[in-house]
């Protein structure tokens, strides 16, 4: 069952200004005492885009410093470091006790034609082919490639895919809603596809044996796209080493268009007795 409700995500899209240059929106309502980073990331998508008038979203670049406690009250505070007449930049911090504890830079773009090409989508087959499975933070339907379970201890390739598809949002809502829906799916299973090849360990161990967490995400747009339809998500993770790994993914909407590439930083530690 998932952890979190589709109805209590979206009320975190709405954010809100309370004076110029401070922002806040609700928290994900959930049993546990670390503000999700997936929030974060969607959270920060609607504050920047809010801030840029007919822009969307081309990249965001966050960094973790601390965890943020889902016991206090926190502002967003954004700063307009360049709009032109098609760019943008937004920098923006998270910040609980005057002190920040989630950080980032996004750049906007109003939306442009020109020359296209694009690597193929991975061939895995369709949604109906792919196994249907309930994640805990994603609310919505999930269906992953092969059936990988990313709680399984055997030793596995660390490549991950799972289609991914949001039904209940409202046909106005806009690009950024849709942004922001899929970069908090990107955000749940790079640390579990880090761990595949390491024999007797998944992601299940996460705060038993082992300490957990993300401290860089990153993700870029690339095309116009809808989460209520299908989107494949495809990562892997080249490596762990030095207590951290290293993911990286792309997204494709259901024709195969690359709509969407990320990557991500993670702190992975055994738990000391």
């Amino acid at each position: 069952m998932a952890a979190v409700d589709l109805a209590g995500l979206l009320r975190c899209l709405e954010v809100t200004e309370t004076t110029p240059g401070s922002w806040t929106a609700p928290n994900l309502e959930m049993d546990y005492h670390r503000i999700f980073g997936g929030q974060l990331l969607a959270q920060t998508i609607m504050v920047a885009t809010a801030t840029a008038e007919g822009r969307t979203i081309r990249s965001l670049g966050c960094l973790f410093p601390r965890e943020g406690s889902l016991a206090k009250p926190f502002s967003y505070e954004i700063e307009s470091s360049h709009t032109g007449r098609t760019f943008a930049t937004r920098r923006l911090s998270a910040q609980q006790d005057g002190r920040p504890f989630f950080l980032a830079q996004a750049a906007l773009h109003i939306p442009e034609g020109g020359p296209e090409h694009q690597e193929p989508a991975p061939d895995v087959g369709d949604p109906a082919d792919a196994e249907p499975e309930e994640m805990t933070m994603i609310p919505w339907e999930t269906r992953v490639v092969g059936a990988v379970d990313l709680r399984d201890r055997a030793a596995g390739p660390a490549e991950y895919a799972f289609w991914t598809r949001v039904e209940g949002i409202e046909s106005t809502a806009g690009a950024a809603t849709h942004q922001a829906l899929l970069a908090y799916a990107t955000d749940l299973t790079v640390i579990g596809t880090a761990l595949r090849p390491l024999e007797g360990v998944s992601q299940a161990d996460a705060h038993e044996i082992l300490q957990t967490a993300v401290t860089g995400h990153s993700i870029w747009f690339h095309r116009p796209f809808r989460i209520d339809d299908w989107c494949l998500v495809s990562q892997r993770a080249p490596v762990v080493a030095g207590a951290r790994a290293f993911g990286h993914g792309h997204a494709f909407d259901r024709d195969g268009l690359l709509v969407a590439s990320f990557t991500q930083e993670s702190m992975i530690r055994t738990v000391r007795n």
